[in-house]
């Protein structure tokens, strides 16, 4: 089991902490001069980390990855697995 506060995969940079109870953590692989990540790793699974990147937006961001895409606002975010699941969710920084 792991410790109290631990989240799935082994990176708390950033994690994403969702209705669904579950707890997604986002490790920065590069981060701009800006202090934007550009490209990351999202954590869904056990041993099932997804490469996503940064997706140029007009208004808020996207992170982009194989049939997994994150959209958001400051703090508020939705993720999407597919067309068809979805899920809101909260970005924090612990």
């Amino acid at each position: 089991m792991p410790p109290s506060g631990a989240v799935l995969g082994g990176c708390s940079d950033i994690v994403l902490s969702c209705e669904n109870g579950r707890q997604y953590p986002m490790c920065p692989i590069a981060v701009s001069l800006a202090g934007d990540i550009v490209t990351a790793t999202l954590h869904t699974g056990p041993n099932r980390p997804t490469y996503v990147r940064l997706v140029p937006m007009g208004v808020g961001y996207r992170y982009a990855g194989r049939n997994i895409w994150l959209d958001g606002l400051r703090e508020n975010a939705i993720l999407n697995f597919g067309k068809y699941s979805s899920v809101a969710c909260t970005v924090t920084t612990p």
